[in-house]
């Protein structure tokens, strides 16, 4: 059975669910942010098959988060690095964190927490708006058409309806 394709629909959550496309992906990501660069390192901190692995690597390279770099030639080996676009996918995960140390965490408290080189503390992640830099919650945001929103899917009722077009 083929699993649907969210590539191409008009909702960024749903595109970046579609690159994920399961757990395995972001523990991935996770790891590279954590500084693990090496096919087997990856291997031996996620328990996770190789097979697996080889194709959570392949996809995350062709989508532009991670880069190949060879270090070794005989055979050739590879590290794997996070592109620009890989390290912008840091507030994705440090939100889940945030989230998950509020919700799933037990009595002993979050099991990782975020330094702030820049000011020395350690934070939490938090959602601001980028204009006025206060919080944004679900009680006080709500969707809105943006401008790639498909013009004759935004006629329709049911869309004006959902975004108070």
């Amino acid at each position: 059975m083929r699993r649907t394709s969210f590539a191409n629909w008009p909702c960024s959550i749903a595109r970046t669910m579609d690159l994920l496309g399961d757990w395995w992906t972001p523990l991935v990501l996770r790891e590279a942010f954590y500084g693990i660069k090496r096919f087997d390192v990856f291997q031996q901190e996620l328990g996770i098959a190789r097979n697996t692995l080889t194709d959570r690597l392949r996809r995350l390279v062709d989508e532009g988060l991670l880069e190949k770099r060879p270090y070794q030639r005989d055979p050739v080996r590879y590290d794997y690095v996070l592109t620009e676009k890989g390290r912008d996918f840091f507030g994705v995960l440090a939100a889940m964190n945030s989230w998950g140390d509020r919700w799933l965490s037990g009595d002993e408290g979050a099991p990782v927490v975020f330094h702030h080189d820049s000011c020395g503390h350690e934070s939490p992640a938090e959602v601001v708006c980028a204009h006025c830099k206060e919080p944004m919650t679900a009680a006080n945001t709500r969707p809105r058409l943006g401008p790639g929103y498909p013009p004759r899917l935004a006629e329709r009722p049911d869309v004006q309806a959902r975004f108070g077009a």
